[in-house]
């Protein structure tokens, strides 16, 4: 690349260098600034050198130069010659020196002080700079006095060829669809070439496609790739590599080139159909296998991909369509057949489906290509085994009276072994269901009797499961729930629907409605309640109330008169028959208690109590309080001091004068002597305090008596002389017996 650069260079800068040496003194530099031309000294005239030089006359002072131009990337054993830098006020003499400053000045270009020649010493750039901004000045050689102002002048730098295009953002992906028509676009590319793109065709690229060939094209100009080739297939060949070359100077010979990758996936679109792997299937099923249970699988395939390859499945014919359904899995894509009937080996033993596999998305511009589905031949083969039994009803819904007698029947559950063998059934209940065991089932025919009396008002419904399993093979069991609905009979009676409570006002009117009661009846007629109200017989002609039905099956209690007084009679008692309709009625009486009360003028009940009247008028409820504690006080202050002064005159022994009542305990009869044991309790007469919880004699009831008040006295001496004497008894029998001991041993 330098070898060829430097040609390049040689050839065409050569002509120019030769005629700048050639006539170094008639190269004159433009001027940058008008009026600093128009300020120069006498005019200077300069022979033309041809169409690379341009001649420019100076009326007065001021810098005379031609356009300046460097050549970027030039390299020689000497610096290049940029130009040169003249005043008309320079005689020739040498007393006049040449300064230049600005970019570079010194560092890239460097003036010779006396001739004013500028040279580049450095290889510049262009794309690292363009141009250079520079400021020239002539001053006096040995005052260093400015003899002009300064000048500012430009050198440009000339680009040459030296940069190849780039692809700054490949390597390039892009996708298309298949089986897209001719001339698609796919994408574009875009190269950069950091060479003037204003300065000859150093920057102007030109596209070219060198491999990928003859499947896609490419705008030589704009870089948009196309599809060169129609109805490319994905299934034949996914992805294409192609090689794009950007080349400049218009693409000619010479030119710099770069070049990157694209690489175009074909997309997929819904081009084909399902199709199944094979055209018949054959599956086998046990007849007793759980509903939903999958028999086997389909497959329909798709050489698209995606939701082009979804495929839903459906059964299109056959004699199992109600036996059978088919559902469609996303992820395998293929059809799981469930069991949606029970199957019974003896009714039918193999069943044909026609199943079919259709694609779900379907595009229209490739209808023209066939259906977009398939169908097979699904054939299903039903095997036997020992089933459990099965009831003649799913459910069973039973009634029975409340009333109903034990033992009788209820209703009746039945069963059949489906197998050819067909078992015998034994029939029982899950006690799990009938805790309370009221119901009981004939193991053989399964009538379901009743254990224990039944009552609707507690228990409307009774939900028990019946068992039947076969005798032979006791693994094979069945199960059935049966719902018995007790049935009302009219046993109950009706009664107040709450305790009532009524209250009449002293100044009430006759006829006023003093209570309006409610009855209700546990049982439930068809017909609903209809209630029946009355009073007594001997109360018909109650003089002060009397009874009236309403229509919302309710009662209304009405006062005959005025002029009731709760000092007279607080309370009424008013008692009410109430019938229903049964058959037979039944009926209850209820009692509804009337309290006369005091009553303001509107109406309101404030008071209900007799003493009320006795009240002081124009006390309060908490005066009233007040005033029945400080009495309670009072009461019990002096209780208390009643007290303590009867304990403190209250000798430690027993006065005779104390009132004191004692019970005697009399016998009608004579003592036995010694050998009589029946005749006392010892420990009455250890413990005479004790006669309160004295032991009667066995043989004899003694009679109790109080002893009256005024016989205290010779009460008490009797009990102390009684126990004295049968003290001594006690221990005179005790040491005679004790001598008749030791003489006898």
């Amino acid at each position: 690349m330098p070898e060829r650069l430097a040609e390049m260079l040689l050839d065409l800068w050569t002509p120019l260098i030769i005629l700048w040496i050639t006539f170094p003194s008639c190269i004159y530099m433009a001027p940058m600034n008008q009026s600093q031309v128009l300020t120069s000294g006498s005019p200077l005239e300069l022979s033309s050198l041809g169409e690379e030089q341009r001649i420019l006359n100076r009326s007065k002072r001021g810098w005379v130069w031609n356009q300046m131009f460097v050549l970027e990337e030039f390299s020689g054993p000497e610096p290049i010659l940029v130009g040169r830098l003249h005043t008309d006020l320079d005689p020739g003499s040498k007393k006049i020196k040449y300064i230049l400053s600005g970019d570079g000045a010194g560092t890239i270009f460097q003036i010779n002080d006396v001739t004013g020649d500028i040279h580049a010493i450095k290889r510049l750039d262009r794309e690292e700079k363009a141009e250079y901004t520079l400021t020239a000045q002539a001053v006096d050689w040995e005052t260093s006095k400015p003899l002009e102002p300064p000048s500012e002048f430009i050198i440009k730098v000339q680009d040459i060829n030296d940069n190849a295009p780039e692809f700054l953002n490949g390597p390039y992906h892009a996708t298309v669809p298949e089986m897209s028509v001719l001339g698609t676009s796919v994408t574009n590319v875009t190269a950069t070439d950091a060479d003037d793109p204003v300065y000859g065709n150093s920057a102007k690229l030109v596209y070219s496609i060198l491999e990928g060939q003859p499947y896609f094209s490419i705008e030589p100009e704009t870089a948009i790739i196309k599809t060169a080739l129609p109805n490319m297939d994905r299934e034949a060949k996914e992805e294409y590599l192609v090689v794009i070359q950007a080349k400049d100077m218009g693409g000619h010979s010479g030119g710099l080139s770069g070049t990157t990758t694209l690489t175009v996936t074909l997309t997929d679109v819904n081009d084909n159909p399902p199709k199944f792997a094979q055209s018949l299937y054959h599956f086998s099923v046990p007849e007793d296998v759980v509903l939903g249970t999958a028999i086997g699988r389909v497959k329909a395939n798709d050489q698209d991909i995606g939701e082009n390859a979804q495929s839903s499945y459906d059964i299109i014919d056959g004699d199992g369509t109600a036996l059978f359904e088919i559902t469609s899995d996303a992820q395998a894509q293929d059809g799981i057949i469930r069991l949606r009937k029970p199957l019974d080996f003896e009714t039918k033993k193999s069943y044909t489906l026609k199943v079919e596999a259709a694609n779900v998305h379907i595009d229209p511009r490739f209808s023209g290509r066939g259906p977009f589905k398939d169908t097979a031949t699904v054939k299903i083969v039903v095997e036997d085994a020992d089933e459990p039994p099965v009831f003649s009803s799913p459910t069973y819904l039973l009634e029975v009276h409340e009333n109903a007698a034990l033992n009788s029947v209820i209703g009746q559950v039945t069963a059949r072994d489906p197998d050819i063998t067909s078992s015998p059934i034994r029939f029982s209940i899950d006690r799990h269901t009938d805790l309370e065991r009221q119901f009981n089932i004939n193991a053989d025919d399964g009538k379901i009797t009743l254990a224990t009396p039944l009552d609707r008002e507690l228990s409307v419904w009774h939900n028990i499961t019946i068992i039947a399993t076969e005798i032979r093979n006791h693994s094979q069991i069945s199960r059935v729930p049966v719902a018995i609905k007790v049935l009302d009979v009219n046993d109950n009676a009706p009664e107040f629907a709450s305790e009532y409570e009524a209250f009449l006002c002293e100044n009430g009117k006759p006829g006023q409605v003093i209570q309006t009661v409610s009855a209700m009846d546990k049982d439930d007629p068809k017909n609903g309640h209809y209630f029946l109200y009355s009073l007594l017989p001997e109360m018909v002609n109650n003089p002060n109330f009397t009874i009236r039905k309403n229509e919302d099956n309710s009662l209304s209690i009405l006062a005959k008169h005025n002029g009731f007084n709760r000092q007279k009679q607080e309370v009424y008692l008013l008692p009410i028959i109430i019938s229903d309709s049964g058959n037979p009625p039944l009926s209850s009486t209820s009692t509804l208690t009337i309290r006369v009360c005091g009553c303001s003028n509107d109406g309101v009940v404030q008071s209900c109590n007799v003493e009320a009247y006795v009240l002081p008028i124009g006390l309060s409820m908490g005066a009233l309080i007040a005033i029945l504690a400080c009495i309670i006080l009072l009461l019990v202050i002096v209780v208390l001091f009643v007290t303590l002064r009867r304990h403190k005159n209250e000798p430690l022994i027993i006065k005779d004068d104390e009132d004191v009542r004692e019970n005697i305990i009399r016998y009608d009869d004579e003592g036995g002597g010694e050998e009589d044991t029946e005749a006392f309790d010892i420990a009455t007469l250890q413990n005479p305090d004790g006669i309160n919880g004295f032991l009667p004699r066995k043989d004899i009831k003694p009679d109790l008596q109080f002893m009256p008040r005024l016989q205290k006295r010779v009460a008490r001496r009797s009990i102390t002389r009684c126990c004295l004497k049968r003290k001594t008894v006690e221990n005179h029998g005790f040491n005679e017996l004790r001598g008749q001991d030791q003489k006898r041993k």
